[in-house]
């Protein structure tokens, strides 16, 4: 005699670069916001903002209002500067999806959603480069 229990699903976007790590869940469309947190609400210092304790932490912040909100399956954006920026999420990606993960939800999908330009604009720094 198992139940038959309805999941809630809803999906965490994961921004993640050099200088900080965003966790922003959403509903299924996207439309709507249940929590977002960033890596500089739980460190003091700005270098911290972007490290793994501080993904780790504005995860579970996440995690709590998502559980509360009776959330209980997420698809996983992950999401690094793209454009002229680095392509590669920075290092805070790897434990935000950890921590949602330990959270207790059933994961479905984890993207790369980064965006890559096909031809891309101009990256700043001029003819040259930047000169030190």
């Amino acid at each position: 005699m198992s139940e038959n229990k309805v999941e809630k699903w809803g999906i965490a976007h994961i921004y993640s670069s050099y200088n900080n790590t965003i966790v922003h869940m959403t509903d299924l469309t996207g439309g709507e916001t249940i929590a977002i947190s960033s890596g500089g609400r739980h460190v003091s210092a700005d270098r911290y903002e972007s490290s793994p304790f501080a993904a780790m932490k504005s995860s579970n912040a996440v995690v709590e209002v998502a559980k509360i909100k009776g959330f209980t399956a997420i698809h996983i954006r992950v999401r690094a500067v793209g454009g002229v920026g680095s392509r590669v999420p920075g290092p805070g990606a790897q434990a935000a999806i950890r921590a949602l993960a330990r959270g207790g939800f059933r994961i479905g999908r984890i993207d790369d959603v980064t965006p890559i330009p096909h031809d891309t604009t101009r990256k700043k720094g001029g003819k040259r480069g930047r000169r030190v």
